[in-house]
């Protein structure tokens, strides 16, 4: 678990944005994965509400074994937890903090990371392991909420606001002291090619070392 926590940390180091692949479909998988790679993304989620996500996440574990952190989204229930592990996923996503998926995730050793909208849930998510916390639905927590949340949580707790991120959003958020982002459609659609992620995947990274950069200065 140790290594696996450095793999996790030195990915957010680098670049903290995760692809969500929602609808993503096995057959699309491998050079869906290897576009964002080539792109320079190193966190990969599948929400398993997209079609056959186990078979994806096993693909996806199989191509890109040491180039990116691998996991499922939308995971609600212990035996979900269970059956991602089992692909060789690494990494627990959920739109709530619920005990039974966070004591799950732990027991296989998984990175955790639920979603969360108030300082209690996320204090809770923290007592329970997690390893950093999706600040969801982002446009009901602004920058603001944001920069609110970082003044009492700890400073090594990642903070990830998801949902309606786009490249122009991402300063704020930044400034305001999150650590990185979970984007979806904005990156990825179903049926979408390798060159187009590829593309989209770019903009992003582009726009989150620009932000960094602006606040550097």
């Amino acid at each position: 678990m140790k290594e696996r926590n450095e793999r996790w940390q030195a990915a957010i180091n680098e670049l903290p944005l995760i692809a969500i692949l929602r609808g993503l479909v096995p057959e699309q998988s491998k050079e869906t994965g290897q576009a964002l790679i080539d792109a320079g993304f190193q966190i990969i989620e599948v929400p398993l509400n997209s079609p056959r996500p186990i078979e994806t996440l096993s693909i996806l574990n199989n191509r890109l074994s040491g180039q990116a952190i691998i996991g499922a989204g939308t995971v609600l229930n212990p035996t979900q937890v269970e059956s991602v592990a089992h692909t060789g996923s690494e990494l627990i996503i959920a739109p709530n903090l619920d005990s039974a998926v966070a004591a799950a995730a732990n027991q296989q050793h998984c990175i955790y990371c639920p979603g969360v909208l108030t300082p209690t849930e996320a204090f809770s998510a923290i007592d329970q392991g997690a390893s950093g916390l999706k600040l969801f639905p982002a446009e009901m927590i602004t920058p603001a909420i944001v920069k609110a949340l970082r003044a009492v949580l700890p400073e090594e707790t990642p903070l990830f606001p998801v949902g309606g991120i786009s490249p122009d959003r991402m300063q704020d958020y930044l400034a305001a002291g999150a650590n990185g982002f979970g984007i979806g459609s904005a990156l990825f659609k179903p049926g979408d090619s390798a060159s187009s992620i590829y593309t989209q995947a770019r903009a992003f990274v582009s726009a989150y070392k620009k932000a960094q950069e602006a606040l550097n200065d």
